[in-house]
Parts: structure tokens; sequence; C-alpha cells
């Protein structure tokens, strides 16, 4: 049996590798990552972007495996912050009917790099870079600017587990939904 990842990013494949291997009835099973687009914008803002971006994928993926998971960060609106928005991770794990939908913790990205991705319309990758905050121009691909702004405490593949193992509670717990 395999199950498919909307994504050649290390980062996602891994951290759905490593959250599947914490599941007996899913540690058996063949993980292979798959480009594909999210059919949203490259830079993701607002919550329901983002979850369609995860449901785009997913559903681009599926081919016929046993699940399919789409992950997709992007910014949410949120009141009382200081650039009004928050960045966070969705995940939705297709199984050919349903969608199971699960979100990681959010944070807030630095005021200048939030206006260039509103002003410039880059994704947070060339903002974090052109800000001058990083050398790496695909951050989302190693420590995330999570890891960065909290200087490795929390990673990117951290959060996207987290979005991970929330999707799963639909598949743990399916009488419930």
């Amino acid at each position: 049996m395999k199950i498919n990842v909307a994504s050649k990013n290390p980062v996602k494949v891994e951290a759905v590798r490593e959250v599947l291997s914490n599941y007996q009835d899913l540690v058996n099973y063949e993980i292979i990552g798959v480009e594909t687009n999210s059919g949203v914008s490259e830079q993701p803002k607002s919550l329901e972007e983002t979850v369609q971006g995860a449901i785009n994928r997913a559903t681009a993926v599926f081919n016929g495996c046993a699940y399919s998971f789409g992950i997709e960060s992007g910014l949410m609106l949120v009141p009382q912050t200081k650039t009004g928005s928050m960045d966070f991770c969705a995940c939705a794990i297709y199984d050919g009917k349903n969608y199971h939908l699960g979100l990681s913790c959010a944070f807030e990205f630095p005021i200048k790099v939030t206006q260039m991705i509103h002003e410039q319309e880059i994704d947070a990758n060339e903002a974090f870079y052109r800000s001058g905050l990083t050398t790496d121009r695909k951050i989302g691909s190693s420590e995330g600017s999570i890891g960065m702004l909290t200087r490795g405490r929390v990673s990117r593949k951290d959060y996207t587990k987290q979005a991970i193992q929330m999707a799963l509670i639909h598949l743990e717990n399916k009488e419930l939904y």
C-alpha cells in the first residue's frame, strides 16, 4: 500500500514519514513524494486559500493510493496581531472520498516580511531573503522561518508534523467523524 505526499519538499515528505511511524495502522505504507501544483497563489494569504491549496494538492496526487497528503503553508488574518496575520500549516489527507483536515500552531512573521509579501506579491522564502534575515532562498525546504525565528526550538518539520497529527485525528477516530 502506498501514500502519496503532494510535494518533493524533503521537510514535508519526512514530516509525513516521521508522524506515520507512530501510527500502527500506517507504519508499513510506502511514502512517495510527488511534485504538484497547489492551484492557489505561491503565497496563500488566507485560511481559505491555504486549506484549498492543501486540498488541491491531496486531490491531484491521489491516483488510487491508500491516502494522499496535501500540505500547504500560508497566512491567515488574526486580529490583535502586529501585522494582521499569522503563518500556519494546513494538512489535507484524502482517502478517495473524504478529506481530513488539520492545522498547526501559528506564528507571526516579522513586520517587514509581511509587508513585502503583501506589497511585492512574493512568497515567504523570497521575503525573508530580500529582507536580509536569511541567505537561504529556500528556507521553507530546510529549518523554515519558524526555525530561524525560534532559534531552532521549533522547526518547519515540527509545525508540519502538528498539522499532520491533527488531520490524523479523523482517521484514528472514524466513528466520531
